[in-house]
């Protein structure tokens, strides 16, 4: 059986030294490379087509990685990421997450699956309302993204104004609702579209054209 070939992009040279020291021993895995930045990995990569490649929070890296050897499956390794750059990573077709301080255990076995054709997310993300939409995303692709996500009317209507820049009570003003309603409508809408804040809200609002500034 041929063994899981592994690209490592690592800039710290201790952690990428002991990584690959680590990788090296287990059975069934073989490093083809173990790198410091994205030249070199674009040319390993060419070079030694490895099934895998083990990467930072680099949005560049994946990009380019993908278009470079679009066969060889990316795994992200960082620290607890945003769940926005999660989803960005997903648009690149990352598939896999490890965290800096899971276990060698979780380590290996996201390796593994991740070879095999598997889609494996953060754990503390797995059982959230996002890791549903990044499924529908997979299955879907980037471009039906939005309608993975489903609004109710008031839900739009909120995500307008806001993007308007008012208030939560100018909102419930203007929306004839109470304004403890227009919090529970946030709220809703921050969980669907896996956001943190208004701003985010905003932003979201102007570059799906939900806005009406967007539309004038």
């Amino acid at each position: 059986m041929e063994k899981i070939r592994l690209l490592l992009i690592e800039d710290n040279r201790l952690l990428r030294d002991s990584l690959t020291a680590i990788l090296r021993k287990q059975r069934g895995l073989k490093v083809v490379a173990a790198v410091e930045s994205t030249k070199h990995a674009l040319h390993k990569a060419q070079e030694s087509k490895p099934h895998v490649i083990l990467l930072g929070l680099d949005f560049h890296a994946a990009e380019a990685l993908r278009k470079q050897v679009p066969e060889a499956k990316m795994i992200v390794m960082n620290f607890m990421p945003l769940q926005e750059d999660v989803l960005e990573f997903i648009r690149l077709e990352v598939s896999g997450f490890i965290l800096k301080d899971a276990t060698l255990r979780d380590f290996l076995k996201t390796v593994r699956s991740v070879a095999r054709g598997n889609k494996v997310l953060p754990p503390s993300l797995t059982d959230s309302l996002f890791s549903r939409v990044v499924e529908h995303t997979g299955r879907m692709g980037e471009a039906q993204l939005s309608e993975s996500v489903r609004m109710t009317g008031r839900e739009r209507e909120i995500i307008e104004v806001i993007a308007e820049g008012l208030s939560n009570k100018e909102i419930a003003q203007r929306l004839h609702i109470a304004v403890h309603t227009v919090k529970s409508h946030i709220h809703n809408i921050l969980e669907k579209l896996a956001l943190h804040t208004r701003l985010e809200i905003a932003t979201y609002a102007h570059s799906k054209g939900i806005s009406k500034s967007s539309r004038s």
